[in-house]
């Protein structure tokens, strides 16, 4: 395993062969609060994973023992002047799009408190692992503002508009079982768990072709909410994007020579 560090807080490790990331948010002294300089952090890890064309997953992750991430740094943002905030919004914005954005599957590993922008770095993956001690939500009209690094878009999303518009107009904490239950994470492991968990999930996902995943990715989300005919355009445009690839011919050989594929990546 390699280790690479993008500023203080955070830390990038590529697992086995590489094909893993692990985007770790390592500021425990905060709880992985998302400071200025942590969001520029995050924006630049993710960059970096997106052109590594070895990366067929990412996972994202915390070093604290009790939280993923609280979210925005109030502490910081209280000595803000309004000039500051607004300035601050394009770096505050990148990180949660940095994530979003990254080309890969993506698999976020939550354990204990996963508020706000937490939670909203974790809506960004494709897929949530979440382990009982989860307790996850958009508490942001609690404090005079709403979820702005994309829960008022992905939550509905994800949960649909109903039982979104209650979680964030309550501000209100959801623990582990009634999380799994609502859709807001996917798979629930036990304590201690989630890590491991989804480092296992994305090593199944990254054992597949990387230039179908990019692709499958891409219709997923470009053919999110739009009707079933243009959708099916977007789902088009894809397959024939991998359609004559190396990946596709290795994809044919390999099952009919019944052996592990040797994906060329192109």
């Amino acid at each position: 395993m390699s280790e690479e560090r993008f500023g203080e807080f955070v830390l990038v490790r590529r697992h086995g062969d590489g094909h893993v990331a692990e985007l770790a948010l390592d500021r425990p002294k905060a709880m992985n609060a998302v400071s200025t300089e942590m969001a520029r952090s995050i924006a630049a890890a993710c960059t970096a994973l997106g052109d590594d064309r070895d990366v067929r997953a990412v996972v994202l992750t915390s070093t604290h023992e009790r939280a993923f991430c609280v979210g925005a740094d109030l502490k910081e943002r209280n000595s803000f002047t309004d000039a500051d905030l607004m300035r601050q919004r394009p770096v505050a914005r990148g990180a949660y799009t940095g994530v979003l954005e990254l080309p890969v599957p993506t698999v976020a590993s939550v354990h204990g408190f996963a508020l706000g922008g937490g939670f909203e770095l974790a809506l960004s993956c494709d897929l949530i692992v979440a382990d009982a001690t989860a307790v996850v939500g958009l508490p942001e009209v609690s404090v005079g503002v709403l979820p702005g690094g994309g829960g008022t878009q992905l939550l509905p999303r994800r949960i649909g508009a109903a039982r979104a518009a209650e979680l964030i107009f309550t501000a209100r904490r959801v623990e582990a079982a009634e999380a799994r239950e609502l859709g807001l994470v996917d798979v629930l492991v036990e304590e201690g768990r989630d890590r491991e968990e989804a480092l296992a999930l994305a090593s199944r996902i990254a054992a597949n072709s990387p230039v179908g995943l990019r692709a499958a990715k891409r219709a997923l989300r470009l053919g999110h909410g739009l009707d079933l005919r243009a959708g099916l355009e977007v789902e088009d445009a894809a397959w024939r994007s991998v359609a004559f690839s190396g990946d596709r011919a290795e994809g044919v050989a390999a099952f009919n020579e019944k052996r592990k594929p040797q994906w060329p990546g192109e």
